[in-house]
């Protein structure tokens, strides 16, 4: 029986080496809540809210995210006793919405409950991987050959898929060019809902290219339209702003919207339904792959471990923090050797320390809970 009597959430900004773009803008800093849970034997387990800062991916925010955890969330499963993350996860099942702030708190006590039963948790979440394939998501650039530039030192560094971010303006003959360079590259491309069923002729020229796949090109809340689109292209669509449940996934796949689905923990409300997702997709032939929200290492180290189960078969975006922060708050730092990052199994919970002082350093506001 597992008892939370403490929970602080930390507001952490963090600012990328480099500025990113996507079809909807771009960031140059991160502003994340680390969910730290103790249990009443001292054990402490860490998670993290990736949440957007801006209404711009999903409707949440910081703010957003920091309000429902504080006055709903947190008041809901303190002090509450509980013996599987099903029951804790029911404790706020009546809260809708809102999955980057559930999120944060599940997985918090994901970790918690492997160093209870005193298990890494990959393996307690059924993985059966010794290391994932990272790939590299790249932003929109104004200039492609600095595109190209950063693509080959990725490239050189062994990563195993390349995603680029597109736009009506900047897609085909960006594509193009990096095809030229780089023509058996695995090679994806990303839209983050920048096109309409009225672009269908134009995203057919996709199919010249030889893609792994266009993500969720259309709306973000759509299944219908995509359906329609996928008929129309060779090219895989995968859906991911489109996939908040396994229920989603479901009707989405019984549409035919989709090939392939991308899993985020933060967007369908932690590791249970993320693994939910990953079952049904296993049963009907669809394969997975992890993405990202620019996670520091404790979000990315519950990505390892989620994308340590069987049917994450396509290089994710879970590359190595070095890639975008000077310094990040976990040791040892998670780094891609060969395109490769090892899942931790030698230590129970996430297998990384968090770094308390280098996590101040970047401190913003702190909200504490329970005794």
């Amino acid at each position: 029986m597992l008892k939370l009597q403490n929970i602080e959430l930390l507001h952490v900004r963090m600012s990328l080496k480099n500025p990113f773009e996507t079809s909807f803008g771009g960031k140059s800093e991160l502003n994340h809540i680390i969910v730290k849970v103790t249990d009443e034997n001292g054990l402490v387990g860490y998670g993290e809210t990736a949440c957007p800062t801006k209404p711009d991916y999903c409707p949440e925010t910081i703010e957003t995210c920091l309000h429902i955890q504080r006055d709903y969330l947190v008041p809901a499963v303190l002090g509450k006793p509980f013996e599987t993350i099903e029951e804790f996860v029911g404790f706020y099942g009546w809260v809708r919405g809102n999955n980057f702030a559930k999120a944060g708190l599940e997985m918090a006590v994901w970790d918690l409950m492997a160093q209870v039963e005193n298990a890494p948790l990959a393996r307690l979440l059924g993985g059966t991987r010794s290391y994932i394939e990272s790939g590299v998501s790249l932003g929109i650039e104004a200039d492609t050959g600095v595109l190209l530039e950063k693509i080959a030192g990725f490239v050189a560094e062994g990563y195993r898929r390349v995603k680029l971010k597109v736009k009506p303006g900047r897609d085909m003959a960006v594509v193009a060019a990096v095809r030229q360079k780089y023509p058996n590259l695995p090679l994806m491309v990303d839209a983050n809902s920048a096109y309409t069923l009225a672009d269908i002729s134009h995203l057919k020229k996709l199919d010249e290219f030889n893609l792994m796949m266009v993500e969720q090109p259309l709306s973000h809340d759509d299944i219908v339209d995509h359906a329609h689109l996928q008929k129309a292209l060779n090219t895989p669509v995968c859906l991911d702003e489109s996939i908040h449940s396994a229920e989603d996934a479901r009707k989405a796949i019984e549409l035919g919207s989709c090939q392939i689905i991308n899993i985020k923990a933060g967007r369908v409300g932690g590791l249970l339904e993320a693994r939910k997702i990953h079952d049904y997709c296993q049963s009907q032939g669809i394969p997975v792959w992890c993405g990202g929200m620019h996670e520091y290492g404790i979000g990315r180290a519950h990505n390892i471990a989620l994308s340590s189960l069987p049917n994450f078969s396509i290089p994710g975006d879970v590359s190595g923090s070095d890639k975008y922060f000077a310094q990040d708050i976990v040791q040892p730092p998670i780094l891609a050797n060969d395109g490769c990052i090892t899942v931790p199994d030698s230590e129970p919970g996430i297998g990384y320390q968090v770094d308390e002082a280098v996590l101040n350093q970047f401190l913003v506001n702190k909200y504490v809970f329970g005794e």
